[in-house]
Parts: C-alpha cells; sequence; structure tokens
C-alpha cells in the first residue's frame, strides 16, 4: 500500500520524492489499550481519500514514497537498528523519513538515524498528553514511556513538549534537569494559546514526533491511553507552525493510532494529520 495511493502520479511517488514514508507496524511495550502495531496500515489505507489540496496548494506534488514497512516481527532492539538506518539513509539522501507508528518508543531509532545523517544539533517539537520522560517503565527501558528521556539525557538531544496533561515525578524532574521547553495542555486549552515560539537557542534542525493522543480523546479516541483536557485539530498545527518559523524539519514521525474496528473516521483523521505535517513542513521552507 501507497500513502495517498490513488492520488499521486508516477513520477510523484517514485523514490526520489522529498517524503519518504517508513510505516513502522511497532508494538512491543504498550502497557495499556493495544493495536499500535495495526496502526500504519490503516493510516495509509485511509489516505487514498484524501484530496491533494491543502491550505491552496499540493503538498504531494513535492513527491510521497512508501518504502516498505520494517519488519516488527524481530527483537526490539533489531527492529530499531533497522528504523534507524532507514531514516539515516534517507536524511543523507536530502529527503525526510516521515515514520509512521506504531508505538513510540520507535522515536529513539527515527531521530538517532536522522541525528547521525546530519550530524548537527537536533530539537524535538514533541505533541503528546504524556512526557515520556521515565527512565524506564515496567521493566523496558526503550518503552514508549521513556522514549524521550532516552533522546535527551543519553543522545543530548533539545526538547520542547506542547499538550502533555499526565505525568509523574519523575518527569518533572527530568525536565527541569534537563531543560526541556513544555506548555502543558490545560495552559493550552484554556488560554485558547495557537501560537508558541522556541528559544533562540533551540537547534535550527528539528524533528516533529507527534503522538496522536496529545489530541483530545473526543478527537481521537483509537490510541492506548486517551486522555481528556487535550489538543484541538487546528491549535495543534498551529502549535506546530508556529514552532517551526525559522529552524528546518528534517524528520517527524505520526504514533500511537490504535484503530477501533468500524470507526474509519479515527484512521482518516490521522492520515490527514500526517498530510497537513507535510504541507506545513513545505510552507515553512518558503
Amino acid at each position: 500500500m501507497n500513502f495517498l495511493n490513488s492520488e499521486l502520479s508516477i513520477s510523484e511517488r517514485g523514490p526520489d520524492a522529498r517524503f519518504q514514508i517508513v510505516p513502522m507496524p511497532l508494538e512491543k511495550t504498550v502497557s495499556y489499550g493495544s493495536g499500535t502495531e495495526n496502526g500504519p496500515a490503516a493510516l495509509i489505507e485511509a489516505s487514498d481519500q484524501l484530496e491533494r489540496l491543502w491550505h491552496g496548494f499540493e503538498p504531494c506534488a513535492a513527491g510521497i514514497y512508501t518504502t516498505p514497512a520494517i519488519d516488527c516481527s524481530v527483537p526490539l532492539e533489531y527492529a530499531l537498528d533497522t528504523l534507524a538506518a532507514r531514516t539515516e539513509s534517507i536524511a543523507r539522501a536530502g529527503q525526510i523519513p516521515v515514520t509512521l507508528g506504531g508505538e513510540h518508543s520507535l522515536t529513539w531509532a527515527a531521530v538517532k538515524g536522522v541525528k547521525r545523517a546530519t550530524d548537527r544539533p537536533l530539537g524535538i517539537i514533541q505533541i503528546d498528553a504524556h512526557a515520556d520522560l521515565r527512565n524506564a517503565y515496567q521493566g523496558f527501558r526503550h518503552s514508549h514511556a521513556s522514549v524521550m528521556q532516552l533522546l535527551v539525557e543519553d543522545e543530548g538531544v533539545a526538547l520542547a513538549q506542547y499538550g502533555v496533561r499526565a505525568l509523574c515525578q519523575e518527569e518533572v524532574e527530568c525536565r527541569t534537569r534537563n531543560k526541556v521547553v513544555f506548555i502543558d495542555a490545560e495552559t493550552l486549552v484554556r488560554g485558547n494559546v495557537n501560537e508558541v515560539s522556541l528559544p533562540d537557542d533551540f537547534p535550527t534542525d528539528v524533528y516533529i514526533s507527534f503522538d496522536v493522543d496529545g489530541l483530545d480523546a473526543a478527537i481521537m479516541p483509537a490510541t492506548g491511553t486517551p486522555v481528556p483536557g487535550g489538543l484541538g485539530y487546528y491549535q495543534s498545527l498551529d502549535i506546530v507552525r508556529t514552532a517551526l518559523k525559522g529552524r528546518r524539519c528534517v524528520g517527524l514521525d505520526i504514533v500511537e493510532l490504535a484503530p477501533i474496528a468500524g470507526w474509519d473516521v479515527w484512521n482518516f483523521t490521522a492520515a490527514q494529520l500526517t498530510y497537513a505535517l507535510m504541507g506545513l513542513v513545505l510552507e515553512n521552507e518558503q
């Protein structure tokens, strides 16, 4: 299956496309709801119903190539190594990897690959209901709940979090220790905040990691741990758009979609979100 399959011309879906879709049906450390292994396929299937036009232009004209899915039947460390090699190769070619999850633990590998390719300081713009800054969770160091702690403390990546509304004291302390930039969901939603700005010393190269549970549970219940009080669809895109100003996106992922049988609307929402993020990346470059 190809992202936006029926809408793309032969040249737009070729391997030299600007956006390289990497399906990663990972489900190894989920701790509540399950189903993330079905997320990438459901999202790609729903994308066939998208329209090419977005905000007055066609992001797909830059090209969208769907690479083979990462084999996640192997042990977690092998699957993560494979993903890191894939995103590194894509980034070295000057293209943008768009990893579709799958649980959030995959972001460690996707970012690590991009960071190896660029060899420049890297920052992450994270939309999420959870901080994911635990040292480990339920015995897993490479857990979906510790992925950002691995990146900020082991890989030296800068982090800006938006929309968090479920975290523990350990994560609060990790934020302080690593000077994590954050505006949590209650502030954003109650204050109707739609614009943010990153500190001047935040890296120029940024990676967008969008956990679909960052959206309010009324908009996106098809995820492992839906949390009330989340971001609106347009609000989340406005936050990403404004955070990108003056910076260059070198990769992104959309994670934690856990499809609900018979409710394709949530899969379509995730597909539309993916396409919109591609559009934001291109808009930001103009």
